[in-house]
C-alpha cells in the first residue's frame, strides 16, 4: 500500500510539474495575465471548455494559440463569421467514385471540429443554428451528421473567445450553450508594468519558440487524477449551499432575492468540485481547500447566474451576487 502511495506521489509531482514548464513556455509570448492563464490550465485538467471574454488586443487568440503550440496536440481555428454554416464546422458528405468499379458513394469529409484544441475565434459572431453546431461535440464529444455517430479524439477543448464591446452584427450565446462552458473567463487589462513590457517585446525583431513540454496521453492522466482526488462531504455541502441560494425563488439571501432572475444548475456545483480539484492538483496538493472553491466560484457561476433588468440598470453583475454568497455562507 506505501509503494502504491509512493509511486502516486511520484506520477503526481511528475505531471504537475509538467503544468509548471507549461506555465513558463505560455509566460515566454504571454506578458502578465496570470489569473486568466491559471483557469485556462484549470480548464484542461478538469476536462471541460471555456469562454473567454476581453476587449479587443488583450491577446485572447495568441493566448489560446501558444497554449496549444506548448501541448503535443492537434489544434484548429475557426473564425466565426455571420455567413458560416454548420458543415464549416462538423464536415460534410462529398460525392466520390471508386474507380476501379466506376461505382458512385457519398464519404464523410470530416471538418475542423475534429481536433484535440479547437479556437472558436468571436463565437458572438455567428448565427444560433452554426453556434447550436458545437452542443454536441461540447457534452458528449463525438458528431452526429447524417444519421451516423463520430467519436471525436480525447482530450478535447473547445476554448471561444468573445467581444463585450461589440453589439452590431452579433448574436448572444443562449444561456443553455454558456452553461455548456465550464468557465466563464474574463480577462483585464495589463498594469502598466506589463503594458509597458508588452510594447517592448511585441515591437522587436526578436522571435520566441515556444516548445512542446506536455503530451495529450499526460494530459488525460492528469484529467483521472484531478477525478480522484479527495473532497470533504463538508466542502461538498458548502458547494451544494453556495448553488442553491443562487435560486431566487428557494434563496433566504436577500442580495440575491432582490438582484437575481434566475439560479444556477446542478451543473453549476459539478463545476466547481471539478476545477476546484484541478486547481488544487496544478499547485500539487491532494486535497481540495475552502479556498479553492471560493477561487472558482466565480468563472463558474458567472454565466449560471443570471440578474434581473433592476440589477443591470443597476450595474450589478453575477460576480457581485457570488462575492456576497461567498461573504455569508460557511463551511
Amino acid at each position: 500500500m506505501n509503494t502504491e502511495l509512493s509511486n502516486l506521489e511520484k506520477e503526481v509531482d511528475s505531471l504537475t510539474t509538467k503544468i509548471e514548464l507549461l506555465k513558463k513556455e505560455i509566460g515566454k509570448i504571454i506578458i502578465g495575465q496570470e489569473e486568466t492563464i491559471e483557469q485556462l490550465l484549470i480548464t484542461f485538467l478538469a476536462g471541460g471548455h471555456a469562454l473567454l471574454e476581453g476587449v479587443p488586443g488583450l491577446a485572447k487568440t495568441l493566448m489560446i494559440r501558444t497554449l496549444s503550440d506548448a501541448i503535443d496536440l492537434k489544434f484548429r481555428r475557426i473564425q466565426f463569421t455571420p455567413d458560416l454554416m454548420p458543415s464549416d464546422i462538423i464536415g460534410t458528405e462529398i460525392l466520390e467514385e471508386d474507380h476501379s468499379t466506376g461505382k458512385k458513394f457519398f464519404e464523410f469529409n470530416k471538418g475542423p471540429i475534429f481536433s484535440n484544441i479547437i479556437l472558436a475565434d468571436e463565437i458572438n459572431r455567428t448565427p444560433p443554428k452554426t453556434q447550436a453546431a458545437l452542443l454536441e461535440a461540447m457534452q458528449e464529444f463525438e458528431v452526429t451528421f447524417s444519421g451516423k455517430t463520430y467519436k471525436l479524439d480525447k482530450p478535447f477543448f473547445i476554448l471561444a473567445t468573445q467581444n463585450p464591446i461589440e453589439q452590431s452584427g452579433t448574436f448572444p450565446l443562449p444561456e443553455a450553450q454558456q452553461d455548456r462552458f465550464l468557465l466563464y473567463i474574463k480577462i483585464g487589462y495589463p498594469t502598466e508594468q506589463e503594458e509597458a513590457s508588452i510594447l517592448k517585446s511585441t515591437t522587436s525583431s526578436v522571435k520566441t519558440k515556444v516548445n512542446s513540454v506536455i503530451s495529450g496521453e499526460e494530459i488525460v492522466r492528469l484529467q483521472q487524477l484531478v477525478r480522484e482526488l479527495p473532497i470533504s462531504d463538508d466542502l461538498i455541502s458548502y458547494v451544494s449551499k453556495i448553488v442553491r441560494a443562487t435560486r431566487p425563488e428557494t434563496s433566504t439571501n436577500n442580495f440575491v432575492k432582490e438582484w437575481v432572475s434566475w439560479g444556477a444548475g446542478p451543473r453549476a456545483g459539478q463545476a466547481m468540485i471539478l476545477t476546484a480539484k484541478a486547481r488544487a492538483l496544478s499547485q500539487k496538493r491532494l486535497a481540495v481547500t475552502k479556498e479553492d472553491i471560493d477561487a472558482v466560484a466565480y468563472p463558474v457561476l458567472r454565466h449560471r447566474v443570471i440578474v434581473n433588468f433592476k440589477a443591470e440598470a443597476a450595474r450589478i453583475t453575477s460576480d457581485e451576487v457570488t462575492k456576497d454568497l461567498l461573504k455569508n455562507i460557511a463551511v
